[in-house]
C-alpha cells in the first residue's frame, strides 16, 4: 500500500493517462473506436480492421510510435487527432484529482506531468480537464523523442526542471516507467494501480501502491485554503 513521507518529498512527477485521468476514453478510442473508423475509411470487415489495428498497436508497445498520433495517422491513413476529437466527451479526471493537486500546490511541491502522450493528445486532455494550473512543467516525452520506458529520459527532464532524484516522487501506472525511474535513482516511486472503473485493476508488482486519490491526499479532507 502507500506509504508517502510527503516532508522527504520536494517534487512530484506525475503520468496523466490511468493515473491522473481515466483510462476508459484512450481504451475505448483505441481498441474500438479506431477499427470503426478504419473498417469504414478502408471498406472493410470490422473484424478485419479490429485485428489489423490492435496488432499493429501491439508491435509497438513500449515505444514511442505507440503514443505517437502522427505515426499512427500515416500508418493508418486516418486523422487519428481528428479522430479524438470525435470521442473527447469520455475525457475526465480521477475522482479527487482536483483535490490532490491543490494540496500539493498548498505545500509548495513542484508539480509535473511527464507523459507519454503526444502533444496533440495532451492538449486535447487539458482542455477537457482543466489541470494545467496546477502543473509547474508539462512534459511529454515526444519532447526528446524517448518514452518513459526508456531510462534517459529521466536525465533529459532534468533539462526542462532540475529535480533532485533522491526528494522525488514518481506516480504513474506503467510499471515499466517505475522501473526504469528506480534505475535511475528516483528514490519515492508509486503505481496508480485503479486506471478506470471499467478496466481490471493492474498488479503493482511490488511497488507501493493506491488505487484512490483520497487514499493519499497530503493534507486532511477539508484543509485545503484560498
Amino acid at each position: 500500500m502507500a506509504n508517502i513521507r510527503w516532508d522527504d518529498i520536494d517534487t512530484v512527477l506525475l503520468d496523466m493517462d490511468g493515473t491522473l485521468l481515466d483510462l476508459h476514453f484512450d481504451w475505448t478510442f483505441w481498441m474500438d473506436y479506431l477499427p470503426e473508423a478504419y473498417a469504414l475509411h478502408h471498406n472493410i470487415a470490422y473484424e478485419q480492421a479490429k485485428t489489423f489495428v490492435r496488432s499493429a498497436i501491439s508491435e509497438q508497445t513500449g515505444t514511442l510510435n505507440w503514443y505517437c498520433l502522427d505515426y499512427w495517422s500515416e500508418r493508418f491513413q486516418l486523422s487519428v487527432a481528428e479522430l479524438k476529437h470525435e470521442l473527447k466527451h469520455l475525457i475526465r479526471a480521477h475522482p479527487d484529482v482536483m483535490t490532490f493537486l491543490q494540496q500539493l500546490r498548498q505545500l509548495d511541491k513542484k508539480i509535473v506531468m511527464v507523459t507519454n502522450a503526444h502533444r496533440d493528445s495532451l492538449a486535447l486532455k487539458l482542455e477537457m480537464t482543466q489541470i494545467a494550473p496546477y502543473f509547474d512543467h508539462l512534459i511529454s516525452a515526444h519532447d526528446f523523442g524517448v518514452p518513459k520506458e526508456d531510462i534517459a529520459i529521466w536525465h533529459h527532464i532534468q533539462t526542462v526542471c532540475a529535480y533532485d532524484p533522491s526528494r522525488t516522487l514518481l506516480i504513474d501506472d506503467n510499471l515499466r516507467a517505475l522501473n526504469t525511474a528506480q534505475q535511475y535513482g528516483i528514490t519515492h516511486l508509486l503505481a496508480a494501480v485503479h486506471v478506470s472503473p471499467q478496466l481490471d485493476r493492474i498488479d503493482p508488482q511490488g511497488f507501493d501502491y493506491f488505487e484512490f486519490f483520497a487514499e493519499i491526499l497530503p493534507l486532511p479532507q477539508g484543509a485545503i485554503r484560498d
